[in-house]
């Protein structure tokens, strides 16, 4: 077990961050207990955060901020946290989702990383393996941070009809993941698009990509297989698959059909069944 009095904060951003969260907490005069009383957590969690033993949320580290006056510097480092807790494959995924100016996704049988929810993501990671299961969901959530940042990507999202239908967690999971993609209507810059089952053959038959577009970066596309990714710049891979997602947004349906439709299976296929009288099947 790592004692907090040999943490090293050069270590990792998991360290890093439990040094200063110890030091802050100490500067401020409060016992782990006392600073998880008023930030509403239990004085073990902020011990096991402190010894790089959990890792923070960002819910977490706004309470911290305030009770201990850091001027937003734990907020600032959960990110990088959170971050160097992904699989080390997909690490660098993250750091382009957070630099691009435009990010272009076609999924055939998944809801995008960034628009899960947390019960839909806990789902699918918890597929042969829920060991930390709730700090893995809390990671991938973490992503979509990036929403939330001055300059936000523009992020389009092309989702085949089959991941609608496709029951990930149940259909109260399920039901609450539709509703998620529906709260993103009228949103600027969060676009959803359904490609039906009536498009037939398609251009993206081959399988999902991620397309990531920067100002003046190379665009660059990644695919995914099992435990680990491939990003791409090679400008034939970026034109083809450019031209593909083209022609993917001909063949889908508009965002205001698309959110019909999605609408349309959340309420027949996952909403609650009720009897004659109107009460609800168990």
């Amino acid at each position: 077990m790592t004692h907090i009095n040999a943490l090293d904060p050069g270590a990792s951003p998991l360290d890093y961050y439990g040094f200063e969260l110890r030091r802050h907490r100490e500067a401020a005069g409060l016992t782990q207990r006392q600073l998880g009383e008023i930030i509403n957590y239990t004085g073990s969690l902020v011990g096991q955060i402190e010894t790089a033993r959990k890792s923070p949320t960002p819910e977490f580290s706004q309470r911290a901020d305030a009770a201990l006056e850091t001027g937003g510097l734990l907020s600032r480092l959960v990110d990088l946290v959170l971050r160097s807790q992904l699989p080390t494959w997909f690490r660098q995924v993250a750091e382009l989702e957070a630099r691009a100016a435009e990010i272009c996704a076609f999924h055939t049988s998944l809801v995008h990383g960034l628009l899960q929810t947390q019960a839909y993501a806990g789902a699918v990671l918890g597929v042969l393996d829920r060991v930390d299961l709730d700090d893995r969901t809390a990671v991938r959530l973490a992503r979509q941070r990036i929403f939330e940042s001055g300059e936000p990507p523009v992020f389009w999202m092309i989702l085949s009809e089959a991941a609608l239908y496709q029951e990930i967690g149940g259909p109260e999971t399920m039901r609450g993941q539709l509703a998620h993609l529906l709260s993103f209507e009228s949103h600027p810059k969060i676009n959803v698009q359904v490609l039906p089952y009536s498009a037939g053959a398609h251009a993206g038959l081959q399988g999902s990509f991620d397309l990531f577009r920067f100002p003046s970066d190379p665009h660059i596309v990644y695919t995914e297989g099992y435990g680990r990714g491939h990003p791409t710049a090679n400008p034939d891979t970026v034109k083809d698959c450019s031209l593909r997602y083209d022609h993917l947004q001909a063949a889908a349906l508009s965002l205001k059909d698309s959110a019909g439709l999605i609408r349309r299976v959340m309420e027949e296929r996952y909403g609650e069944k009720r009897c004659s009288d109107g009460d609800p099947v168990a």
